[in-house]
C-alpha cells in the first residue's frame, strides 16, 4: 500500500506496546509530514543515548544513568524498608505519591508459567543478596494479578525462614489492573492500608 520504507517505518512502530497499525501509519506519517529532519535526527538521538546510557542499578535492578540510582545512595530513605515490583513503571507510580520514602527493589516480570517466566527470568536472587540485619520489612508491590499475587507468594515463601516482616499492599487497586495506571490517591492508600502476609 506504501512505499516499502515506509512500510517499514510502520511496522517498526506497531511493534510497540498499545501500537495497532493504525497509530502506527499516524505515527509514521507524523515524522514525514510535520517534522523536520533536524526534529528526527534529534530523536533518533535521544533514542539512541537513553538505549546506551541506561542500565540497571546495581542493588535495587531499577532502570538508571548512575550506578548505584539516586534512590539507593540516597541518605534520606528508609534502608530498613524493602518495597518489591514488578517494573520501572512500578516505582515511579509509587513515588508519585510522596507515601513511601524506602527502598525498592525491580524484578521485571512476575511469575507466568504459561509464558515460560519462571524464577531465574526474575531479580528474586538479587533480592535475596540484599537481605541483612538492617532490613526489617518487605512490602509485596507485585501487580493484584494472577502472575503478580503468585509472584508474591512465592518470594514469601523464600523470604519466612529468614525472620523478614513481610507485608502486602492493600487490595484497594483494582484486581487486573497496573500499578502505573492507578490513580495517586487509590496507590498512596494501598500503600498506607499493607498487611502481612
Amino acid at each position: 500500500m506504501y512505499a516499502p520504507v515506509i512500510e517499514l517505518l510502520v511496522e517498526q512502530f506497531a511493534k510497540l506496546p498499545g501500537i495497532g497499525r493504525k497509530s502506527a501509519e499516524r505515527l509514521a506519517f507524523h515524522i514525514l509530514d510535520n517534522m523536520s529532519e533536524a526534529e528526527v535526527d534529534e530523536m533518533c538521538k535521544v533514542i539512541s543515548s537513553t538505549k546506551k546510557n541506561i542500565s540497571f542499578c546495581p542493588v535495587c535492578q531499577n532502570l538508571t544513568d548512575t550506578a548505584p540510582c539516586s534512590v539507593c545512595s540516597s541518605e534520606k530513605r528508609d534502608k530498613s524498608t524493602i518495597c518489591v515490583v514488578e517494573s520501572p513503571k512500578d516505582v515511579a507510580a509509587i513515588e508519585s505519591t510522596n507515601e513511601y520514602n524506602g527502598l525498592y527493589h525491580v524484578l521485571h516480570g512476575a511469575l507466568s508459567p504459561i509464558d515460560g517466566i519462571t524464577p531465574d527470568d526474575l531479580k528474586i536472587k538479587e533480592l535475596l543478596l540484599r537481605l541483612n540485619s538492617d532490613v526489617d520489612e518487605v512490602i509485596m508491590a507485585t501487580n493484584p494479578t494472577v502472575n503478580g499475587t503468585a509472584t508474591a507468594v512465592y518470594i514469601q515463601k523464600l523470604l519466612q525462614p529468614m525472620g523478614v516482616k513481610i507485608t502486602r499492599i492493600a487490595h484497594g487497586i483494582p484486581i487486573g489492573g497496573g500499578l502505573e495506571y492507578t490513580d495517586e490517591a487509590t496507590l498512596a492508600k494501598a500503600m498506607e492500608c499493607r498487611r502481612e502476609m
